[in-house]
Parts: structure tokens; sequence; C-alpha cells
């Protein structure tokens, strides 16, 4: 019957021919027959199915193979024993290689055959060490699956004892090699099938025996943790992990974070192949195994592991998003990801480019079960810009994307990013600085955050742009000193010169900050920029009167030092320093003023005067007339407005101005305390912080209840320039009167500033919650106003009281002549001076205490068919004492004017990016949390415009800048080649 059997399979008669003829052959199995008979037919048909050329003749042999078994059982297993299957799994067969999956599955239907005669325990005892030497062998997956399926049939054939935890871990290692190349689906869907039947095999051997669980995990996180670079562990690992018992979890990460012998190298790869373990379609738990490592990590201070793990893999999981099979794991994984990461907005800004695309595809042709993601996401992102406010460049077209979805509530925000932050578990992050941003198309040099140096590097670039100053510092010849003033002309050298995106102002940085700034803690950048407009007016002074009267002395950084024998390092005399030769210093001349205050008694009507240099206007913010407290006044407790008294956050006792030294006549070299001098008979010093609680606002826009219209810089200006009544607690110690009386207080701008700095006050002081408050009101900002500034003319001159202000003369000297009474042949007027804004410093957060400082800012340039601010007609409004303001154009010659709202640049510490004059005005609108906090604004004048055209004509100014000293040249080339090199 063999070779009828054999013939039959290789004769070319019709398919339907020869199973006819095998059916007889099949049910002749039933008959009778010999022991040798049988045993020929049994090697004919393991032939067939083994090496059979096509599928009908594998077909062939499985069904007559099973016929003959089923019938002569005994004649079979003395064919199917123990050493026949060693052969195989040894040797192979025939022309079939012992790996061949063919053999695998001759065998496993061989053991359903025999499965109750004696002799198949002898087979099941070679198979538990075959089986082990097969998975050390690592074979291919299809192969692996095989045998899984043989395993899981017959359980009989799994090693046991000790061989049992090594075969774990052997076929644990076999998985970490499984690899598949092709990318069509089918074969996919084959190969996550095949990696599936694997793992449920170590699942069935877990659940046998649990002694084996523990060993296999340990050899997972050394496949995971391995530093080879040559090795890549399998993904196919991942679906291992949703066969670990989850109350494993807590033990096992504890095991991992404080095992001494687990380098944080090791760690890191572990990580971040367990999260490239999310792209497994099939894998369940994946993120719970994930975030309790981060978690774990993070709760042993792993700080550094987890910030390059989250650098490296959160494009990815954001990648993740994409597929649905994986997208509810990689959405846990990446908010747990962003909401520990609070220290920097790094990892956040990494896939911001990728947000829009992400929201419209979904909103677009995402299916209706996405619309709950889109929620969950829209969630996340509210909270990530929330907390990192400060960047609305980037943050713009991401909340237009998301304005028709929900928005969480700022009570929800806060208590999500409170729950998985690392800084509510530890400080140690301070030291954490954020990697350079990329390279700017802007042309501007950005400024490293040397750790929370954000007030610094907002104010610098603020000054940077305020282009006359620039231009003045980089003028002075510094040759031979080593002063505050010659490191920022160096910043600004680099600044406008370097071929570096970004700046390091480490030498600047330790030679400006007060001595009461703490290193790498948050402070005010008005402090900051009082402070350093302070130090610079003083330095200069000092070397003033040093060069007229000891030209052998030098100074360095503010000490004054004698010079060296050799002459080398002499100090440089006066006319050589390139200081301005007048008695202003470079900082009175362009952000000094002065501002007289006059206290009128209302019993006697004594006057009394008092003159003050400024740097700066503090304004203060209207008080409502609402018995109820701001609604954008942030306050632990439902207190009155009344009850907080607004201050600035820096310790100068007179809020509404940081007032410069003035020098006595006849002697620079002798300083003077900040103040002023009383010009009237009385002596009455007046203490402004004591008057904040003004009864009248000149403006009607403060009279509003619950601050119902916007207020704007210019209402603030008016506030602040309003007369104001002294009384009750308030009231003025009249010295003609020898007592206590009501008083009126005006304040009057005698001298204008070049530049005209606006500090806003918004943080205040609740004495009964003993807490700071940041007023977070949306303040309107002009990009022009109008300075009331009063003049002193003569009677035959009166008619002129309004005239440009180009025609008007200085102003500057005698100021106690300019205000005689009306009687005189003097008298005073009011003279609206335009200015134009040059850049704001916007502080992102709620508090004093936190939050991020950035600046707007533009280079000015005047142009008077531009800047003719409409004039506001002070005689029909009195109460009106600042211009009117010009906000989004500025009208000239009945056109309006474009100039103005180009080239705005937004400076964000190292990252430069363009902007519009809209974005300034729309920024607390958009994000509530960031207000407008100190603005500079450049008195407009058509001279600046000539004398900078003329300069550059004569060749002594380079594209509007003057020309650098040579050892500046030569450390801004020296840094620009090796910037090249790198």
């Amino acid at each position: 019957m063999d070779k009828i059997l054999e013939g039959l399979v290789t004769s070319s008669h019709p398919v339907n021919v020869k199973k006819v003829i095998v059916k007889k052959v099949v049910e002749s199995a039933e008959n009778s027959i010999n022991e040798e008979q049988c045993k020929a037919m049994f090697t004919v048909t393991t032939r067939l199915v083994l090496e059979g050329e096509d599928c009908f003749q594998k077909q062939v042999g499985h069904q007559v193979l099973e016929a003959y078994a089923r019938y002569h059982r005994t004649e079979f297993e003395n064919f199917f024993n123990r050493n026949f299957v060693i052969t195989l799994l040894q040797e192979g067969y025939g022309s079939l290689d012992r790996k061949d999956i063919a053999i695998i599955d001759y065998i496993h239907s061989g053991l359903k055959l025999i499965m109750s005669c004696p002799s198949v325990l002898d087979i099941f005892a070679v198979l538990q060490v075959e089986v082990l030497r097969i998975v050390c062998e690592r074979p291919e997956p299809l192969l692996c699956a095989r045998l899984s399926e043989l395993l899981s049939d017959f359980v009989q054939c799994v090693p046991k004892g000790k061989m049992s935890i090594s075969f774990c871990q052997q076929l644990v290692r076999t998985i970490g090699h499984f690899q598949c190349i092709s990318t069509l689906e089918k074969e996919l869907r084959e190969y996550v099938s095949q990696v599936t039947k694997v793992s449920s095999l170590l699942q069935n051997i877990w659940k046998a025996e649990p002694c084996t669980l523990l060993p296999s995990l340990q050899e997972v996180f050394a496949i995971i943790s391995s530093t080879d670079a040559s090795f890549e562990p399998s993904v196919a690992l991942a679906s291992l992990v949703q066969h670990i018992p989850l109350q494993m979890i807590t033990v096992l990460i504890r095991s991992l974070t404080t095992d001494p012998n687990v380098k944080d190298a090791s760690m890191t790869q572990a990580l971040c192949r367990m999260i490239d373990w999310l792209s497994w379609p099939l894998a369940q738990h994946v993120e719970t195994w994930v975030i309790a490592l981060l978690k774990g990590l993070a709760a042993v201070q792993k700080f550094t592991i987890l910030i390059d793990v989250t650098l490296l893999k959160i494009e990815l999981v954001f990648n993740r998003l994409w597929f649905p099979l994986v997208r509810p794991g990689a959405l846990a994984v990446l908010s747990h990801m962003l909401l520990s990461f609070q220290h920097s907005p790094e990892a956040f800004h990494m896939i911001v480019p990728h947000v829009v695309n992400l929201v419209q595809s979904f909103k677009r042709d995402g299916p209706p079960s996405s619309t709950t993601f889109l929620i969950q996401f829209s969630e996340l992102m509210h909270c990530m810009i929330y907390h990192y406010s400060g960047f609305p460049d980037l943050y713009e077209s991401i909340l237009e994307a998301l304005k028709d979805l929900p928005k969480p509530s700022e009570e929800k925000v806060k208590l999500i990013l409170n729950q998985s932050a690392w800084t509510s578990q530890s400080n140690a992050l301070a030291s954490c600085l954020p990697r350079l941003s990329g390279k700017s198309e802007t042309g501007k040099t950005g400024l490293i955050n040397l750790g929370n140096t954000c007030y610094m590097n907002s104010v610098l670039q603020a000054l940077f742009m305020a282009t006359d100053f620039r231009r003045q510092v980089l003028s002075l010849n510094m040759n031979g000193c080593n002063t505050l003033m010659k490191k920022l002309q160096h910043l600004f050298a680099f600044l406008a010169h370097t071929q570096r995106e970004t700046y390091a102002p480490h030498v600047f940085f330790e030679a400006s900050r007060p001595p009461w700034f703490t290193p790498r803690s948050q402070q005010d950048c008005s402090e900051y920029l009082r402070f350093l407009l302070d130090r610079l007016h003083e330095e200069e002074k000092t070397l003033k009167a040093l060069s007229a009267t000891s030209p052998d002395t030098m100074i360095t950084d503010g000490n004054v030092q004698p010079s060296s024998p050799s002459g080398a390092d002499d100090f440089p005399r006066h006319q050589n320093t390139g200081w301005r030769s007048g008695d202003k210093t470079l900082i009175e001349s362009m952000f000094g003023g002065k501002l007289q205050t006059n206290i009128c008694c209302l019993n006697c009507r004594s006057t009394s005067q008092k003159i003050e240099a400024f740097s700066d206007l503090s304004l203060a913010f209207c008080p409502s007339t609402s018995d109820k407290p701001a609604q954008n006044m942030i306050c632990s407790l439902p207190e009155k407005e009344d009850d907080c008294i607004e201050i600035d956050v820096s310790p100068e006792t007179e809020p509404q101005s940081v007032h410069l030294p003035l020098a006595e006549e006849g002697d620079p070299a002798k300083p003077k305390a900040i103040g002023g001098e009383v010009l009237a008979n009385s002596p009455c010093v007046l203490d402004t912080a004591t008057c904040e609680s003004t009864v009248e606002c000149a403006n009607d826009s403060c009279r509003i209840s619950g601050r119902e219209k916007p207020l704007s810089v210019t209402d603030l200006l008016n506030y602040f320039l309003a007369p104001e009544i002294l009384n009750g607690e308030n009231r003025y110690h009249c010295e003609k009167c020898s007592s206590l009386q009501n008083a009126e207080k005006t304040m009057q701008i005698l001298e204008e500033p070049e530049y005209l700095i606006l500090t806003l006050l918004r943080f205040s002081y609740d004495p009964k919650c003993h807490v700071r408050r940041k007023i977070l009101d949306n303040v309107s900002i002009p990009l022009v106003i109008e300075l009331p500034v009063e003049r002193t003319t003569s009677s035959s001159s009166s008619g002129d009281c309004n005239r440009d202000v180009d025609d008007v003369p200085d102003v500057g000297e005698n100021l106690a002549k300019k205000l005689k009474p009306s009687g005189a042949e003097d008298f005073s007027c009011t003279q609206l001076l335009p200015y134009v804004l040059s850049s704001i410093v916007v502080h992102s957060g709620t508090s004093s205490e936190s939050g991020h400082y950035y600046t707007y800012a533009r280079n000015v340039t005047n142009s008077t068919r531009c800047i003719q601010p409409e004039k506001s007609n002070l005689a029909s409004s009195q109460s009106q004492i600042v211009g009117k303001e010009t906000c989004n154009s500025v009208v000239g010659n009945d056109k309006p004017c474009n100039d103005l709202s180009k080239e705005w640049f937004l400076f964000n510490d190292s990252r430069v990016t363009f902007t519009s004059f809209q974005s300034v005005l729309n920024i607390t609108s958009r994000f509530p949390k960031d207000t407008a906090y100190v603005l500079i604004y450049k008195k407009h004048s058509s001279n600046d415009i000539e004398n900078v055209k003329s300069n550059s004509a004569h060749g002594l100014w380079v594209n509007g800048e003057p020309p650098l000293q040579k050892e500046l040249m030569d450390a801004i080339t020296k840094d620009n080649k090796l910037y090249l090199q790198v």
C-alpha cells in the first residue's frame, strides 16, 4: 500500500482522481496489516508531511498518517519513539533543517496521536530538555510561536524545577531579539499574533510556577537597561507587561529605584525603552508601569534621569496620539510627563509645533469617539499654557485651535498642576538650566537665563532697544576702566555685533546684582532697573570727580584704587573718557526728569514746594468705588479694596518715583542722599506712601464702579498727576498754622526725560491678609502718549505756550525761578510732549514671589510725518491732565502710519521672535496672567533723526551704531570665530 500511495501522489492524474484513490487508502487503514507494512506506511506519510512538494502531498500525508496511527497505535508508538523525536530536533529530516517549523508541527501532531500511550512520558522528558535548547538558540518569531503552541497544548513538555526558571529567562531573551522588517499590514498582524502566543505561554508558566515570575522580570530589566549600543531590544517585550500582576508594581519599582547596583545610565535606558513599548498595539498597562517608574524616580530625586528621558522621548509619546490603539496609554504618559516636568517649558515647547495639526486633524477627520480625547487633550494644553505663560507667540495658534473646546477653570488648573510636579517634592531642580533655543531669524541676540535671571534679561533687552541710550553707551571711551558701565558697554557690543544667537551675561550679572538679591531666586525687574540706573549714575559722577581731581586714580567696579607705578593702567583723564562734558550724567540725560510736589494748606493757603529728580514714574491703579474687591485682584481673603495699600515691591519709601541722587553745585564729587530739597519756606516733608488713598480721581474712567471700563496708561498718568486732598489721617502739618490741616497736593513734571520709564504698581499689600497680591487688571497701552510738562515763559511770549517741543528752550536749570507766583514777569504753562512706545516688560504670573518676565520692544525711529498725535483741549477739560493717547495707529498727513507697527520683537531669555503691536495690545486679554509691568517711552524729536543721518553720512556710525573700540571689536571677532568653529 505504501508503494501505491507514493506512486499516486507523484503521478500526473487529475486531482479529483487522486482524491478518490486517497480516500480508498484511508479506508484501508482499518484492515489488519503486519508491523513492517505499518512502518513502511508511517515512513512514506512522514516523508510526505515533512518534504511534500506541494500542499496536496502534505495534506495526503497527514490524512493517511492519522488514519493508520489511530488503527495501529502500537506500531505507531514504536515508530514515533524517543530516539526518533531526538533525531528530528537535533538533526532535522532529510533536506529539512532541525529549526524548520515543519518538524515542530509534525511532533505536535504526533503527540496528539500517542497521548494515551505510556511511551509519551519519555517523549515529554526529551522535549523538556530540547525546548530549552531551542529557545537558547534564539528562534525566529514563527518557530517560537509554533513551539509555544505545542507547549501550551502539552504542558508536560515545559521544563520543570530549576530548568523552568532558565527556560523563562531564555524565552524573555528570545522575545527581546524578535524583529519584524516588513511594513505590510498582513505580515505585521501575523507578527503581533506570533508574539502574543509566546507571551501567553509565559503567562501560563508564571501562573503555574510563581517562582519563575521575579527572575523573568529581572531578565526583562537586564535586557532593557543594557547600554550596549550594538543591540537594541525588541519592542515585543511590551507584550509581557500585560501579564505582570499590577500588585507587584510598588514592590518592583521600589526595588529598582533604590538598588545601588543600578546605574543612572542603565535606568535611563530602561525607562526610554519602556516608553518605546507604547508603540506596541496590543499591550495593556504599559502606561501604568511607565508612570509608576517615573514617580518612583521622582520619589528618590533622580531628576537627571527624568529630565533626560522626558526630553528624549516626549515627541515620540506625542506622535503615538495619532494611533487609536495606543492613544489612551500615550495620552496618560504624555500628561504625566508634562505635569511633572514643571521646572522648565522646554519639554512642552518640543511638542508645541505639532499641537495645532493634531487638533485640526481630529476635528476634521476624527471619529465621534475622539471628542473625549480632544477634551482631555485640551485640558492638558490649557494647564501647560497657564503654567508656562510668557510665550504668546507660541500659544496664540494653539488657543485659536482649542477655542471651541471646554476650558478648565483656574482652580481646576491649579489642582492638576499641583498633583505631579517634581518641584513639590524637592528644590533640587533650581540648578537645572533650560537648554538653548534654536537660531533666531530676527537677527537679535537672546540672553541665556542663568537661573531665575529673567528679570535682568528683560530689563537689559529693553535698555538695549532704547536706541539713543545704546548708542551713547557704545560711543563711550572706556579704555583702562573696569566699571559697571564698561561691562554694560561690552554686553551691548556683543548683543549688537556677535554672530551668536544667545549670550550668557555671567559677568554683568555678578557686577550688577543688588546685594540683597539672592542668586537663583525670583526678583523684581523694576527694583533691579532702578538699582542698575542708580549704580551707573553714581559711578559716572565718581569717575568725573576722580578724573578732574586725581588723574592717577582708577575705579574698578565701584572701588577707587591707585594706578600702577608703570602707568599702564592709568585711569584716563576726564577729557579722554568719552563721558558727557555737561553737568548731567548719561543716566540723567537719558532717563532723568524732575518732578515738583506742591502742598497747599486749605486753611491759610500757604504752599510748600519740593523738587525731586526721578528716573521712573510709578503709577498706582485708580481705586474702584465698589465695595467689592476687583475681580482680577488675587487675594486669599475677600477683603475690600480699601484695605489694600498699593505699594511697589522695592524697598523704596516713596512709591511714586525713584529719584536719582543730585550732586550739589560746585561739588560734583560729594554724594547726596536720594531725594530732593524743599524750595519753599515750609519745612514740610511729604510722605507720599500715606497719600495713596486718593478721594478724587481726575479721569472719569477711574470713577466707574467696579472698573467696568478698561484702564489705560493715560488714565494712570492722569491719576498720578491729579490733585489729591490730604485729610483725615493724612492731614498735612502746616508750619504757618502750626497744626495738622487739610491740604491739597499736586504734582507737576518740570523737566522731561529722554526716555520715560513707567512702572505699573501691580503688587499690593493687604495688611489684614499679610500677603502681597497682584492686580491683574488689563491696561491698554497706547503707542503714543503726550506728557504734560510745566514750561516757564515770559509774558511777551505767552502766546507760544503750546508750540512744538523742539522750539522750547532748555529749562533744566534754576527751576525755582520758573515757579514764581503768577504776578511775576514769568509764568508757567503746560506743554504736551509726544512719547513713542519703545519697550514693555511683561510680568507673567499671579504674585510678586513667582512668575516670569519677558519684553516686547522695537527700534524707535522718529519721523515727523508719523508722529502727529491729536491735541487735547485742556481749556475745555481741566481734569484731563495727560494728552490724548493714540493706540493702534498714529495720524500723520491724514494717512495711517504703519512704520510704528513694524519690527516688533519678543525677547524671552534666549528666545527672540518677531511679533506685532497687535500682540502687545491683546496680551492680557488672551493670557490673563501676563500683564504689562514696566513701559519705556521715547520722547519724539525730529532732530534725532537728522543727527543720526548726519553722523552716518560722514562715516562716523555704521548701520546706525557708533564705531566700537578696538578691544571690543577684537573680543567680538574672537568670539565669532570660536562660535563658527563649533
